[in-house]
């Protein structure tokens, strides 16, 4: 049973993993030990209180009584900050205007959090990491141990052989800040990299989004209306009604490995070029290695049925 510790920016992809997450802990498949959120899709203080929002629809206690939720980093390391209020909203959940959460957010930052429960828990801890890379590159600063204590790294981000999303290149994730990106990949920890390649083939379509509205539960009804905003942002992109949950697929390969197929390389981030910063770059040549950084196990596909289906069933069981 893995021991995740989850690093988003509570938009509406990030709310549907919390969902999927609160019903591993509810079967015992999951310990969700703590959530830290980062400037991205909202800012990081909005993320938060999302995330109060989310955890206690879903019957989970957060905040200062229970899952301690952590506020991270409001900006990015080198650059500018940008939000996605197009995608999400401007509340972060398709501007769906719940009220405020019951529980608050912890006093400790989402940097300071990382390292406290790596070090309280060394060996056991997976970060999961669904938004931009500022809180991971932050708590690599703070401890430079940290690699050492971890557990695994499962990181949403990057693209190689599919556009990105944001650029022609990049990723959102990668792009909102390159230079974190980059230290957690060249730090020497086991990160899994899950890619626009794998994350786009699993969008979900009519079916699934009709199974999903037929149920009628808070959870249900809730992923219902927030989909129906991401589905109207993401149609035009897909050309049909549908949507990618991009930050679910990583978290199901963190519980479940065995969805995914992948290949082992180094990765960097592109920091300088003017058309190109944030890219994801892998060496795919038939040539021996000479970047002599840790490889990266990277997901290039998945079991878009199984994915598909299990997230799905998660929603309904809450």
């Amino acid at each position: 049973m893995p021991t995740v510790l989850f690093d988003c920016d509570t938009g509406i992809d990030d709310a549907i993993t919390l969902l999927y997450l609160a019903t591993l802990m509810r079967a015992g498949e999951a310990e969700l030990i703590g959530v830290g959120t980062v400037h991205g899709n909202v800012d990081s203080r909005t993320g938060a209180l999302n995330t109060l929002r989310v955890l206690e629809l879903a019957g989970v206690e957060a905040g200062t009584k229970g899952v301690p939720v952590a506020v991270g980093a409001s900006r990015p390391m080198a650059q500018d900050v940008h939000y996605a209020a197009d995608w999400h909203g401007i509340d972060g959940l398709g501007d769906t205007g719940l009220p405020e959460p019951a529980g608050r957010p912890v006093t400790e930052s989402a940097a300071a959090q990382i390292v406290r429960l790596a070090r309280s828990r060394p060996g056991e801890v997976t970060l999961l990491a669904t938004g931009p890379l500022t809180n991971l590159g932050a708590a690599l600063l703070l401890d430079p141990e940290l690699p050492s204590l971890v557990r695994e790294v499962v990181v949403m981000g990057g693209a190689f052989d599919h556009p990105g999303n944001i650029t022609t290149h990049a990723e959102a994730n990668i792009w909102h800040d390159p230079e974190a990106a980059d230290l957690v990949f060249a730090a020497d920890w086991p990160v899994v990299l899950v890619p626009l390649d794998a994350t786009h083939p699993t969008a979900v379509g009519d079916r699934w989004l009709d199974a999903l509205a037929a149920h009628d539960s808070a959870a249900a009804r809730f992923a219902t209306r927030i989909m129906e905003f991401y589905v109207t942002a993401y149609t035009p992109t897909l050309k049909r009604r549908g949507a990618v949950i991009h930050d679910a697929l990583a978290a199901m390969l963190t519980v479940d490995p065995g969805v995914g197929t992948y290949v082992e390389r180094p990765v960097r981030v592109e920091l300088r070029g003017e058309l190109t910063r944030g890219t994801t770059v892998w060496d795919a040549r038939s040539l021996p290695a000479e970047d002599h950084r840790r490889p990266v196990k990277i997901a290039v596909a998945s079991d878009v049925t199984a994915f598909q289906d299990r997230l799905l069933a998660a929603i309904h069981s809450l």
